[in-house]
């Protein structure tokens, strides 16, 4: 090799190799609004094909109608239902191919203080968003395990430090924590990826409620979080390739303050 020439390191072509990477399928769950739609935007952005998911099929399809790129899909889905998971991913396999990632952002809060939490309440807040990341990533493997790919599950500030008047929230969100560090150990040797990104405060239909001059005073950033931002984290731990196991808060360090 001529002298001052660099013989690059396996490292550097795996990096390489990253940056490089031909548009992979991107499936976000909870992708038609809030950190869901930034991710969904984020990616096709990056040229990526998403699989929109929702609840809400009309939502869905509003959100890939406005996505830069083609062949975007709009799938309609309840995480929180076996069947419509299971659907869903056939559907995916179908006509879109192989799933190279995952994103769960969808997620719902039904805060009271637990003496005042309706049972009812407590299971749809447990399924839909701790029950249904699992059932999401179970449907999501089948795919990846022949190629790998990366799973980014949105967990929450308040799962890693708790909340008075969030009991069953935290709960879920705690819950998704420990689940994401028992997957990412169990599929590693398959190339997969999981990591999980916990936000604060963020401008989202979720937060609409909540006493904002009180919480802003909580963030020592001064202000709530932006979708976008989150969603930055989320592409962040998706494109990396050394990265698996971790929380990652996105809080504006609301966590120092709890």
């Amino acid at each position: 090799m001529p002298a001052g020439i660099i013989k690059p390191t396996r490292a550097d072509h795996l990096l390489m190799s990253e940056r490089v990477v031909m548009s992979r399928l991107a499936v976000v769950f909870g992708g038609s609004r809030g950190i869901g739609r930034a991710v969904s935007q984020l990616l096709a952005q990056r040229g990526h094909r998403v699989v929109v998911l929702s609840r809400n099929k009309n939502a869905a399809q509003a959100t890939t109608e406005s996505l830069p790129g083609e062949k975007h899909l709009a799938l309609s889905c309840d995480v929180s239902k076996e069947d419509d998971v299971q659907r869903a991913f056939e559907t995916i396999s179908k006509t879109c191919g192989t799933v190279g990632y995952l994103v769960n952002a969808a997620g719902i809060n039904r805060d009271a203080l637990l003496l005042r939490s309706k049972s009812e309440d407590m299971m749809s807040v447990l399924h839909t968003n701790l029950l249904g990341s699992m059932l999401t990533c179970r449907g999501a493997l089948r795919s990846m395990l022949s190629h790998g790919g990366a799973i980014v599950n949105i967990g929450s500030v308040v799962g890693v430090k708790g909340n008075s008047g969030q009991c069953v929230y935290s709960a879920s969100k705690a819950g998704l924590e420990g689940f994401t560090r028992s997957l990412a150990k169990e599929v590693s040797s398959r190339n997969i990826r999981v990591n999980l990104v916990a936000p604060g405060f963020v401008r989202t239909d979720m937060t609409t409620g909540l006493e904002k001059e009180e919480a802003v005073r909580r963030i020592p950033l001064g202000r709530f979080g932006e979708p976008a931002e989150v969603a930055q984290a989320v592409l962040f731990l998706l494109e990396s390739p050394y990265i698996t196991g971790q929380v990652l808060l996105v809080d504006g360090g609301l966590q120092l303050a709890l």
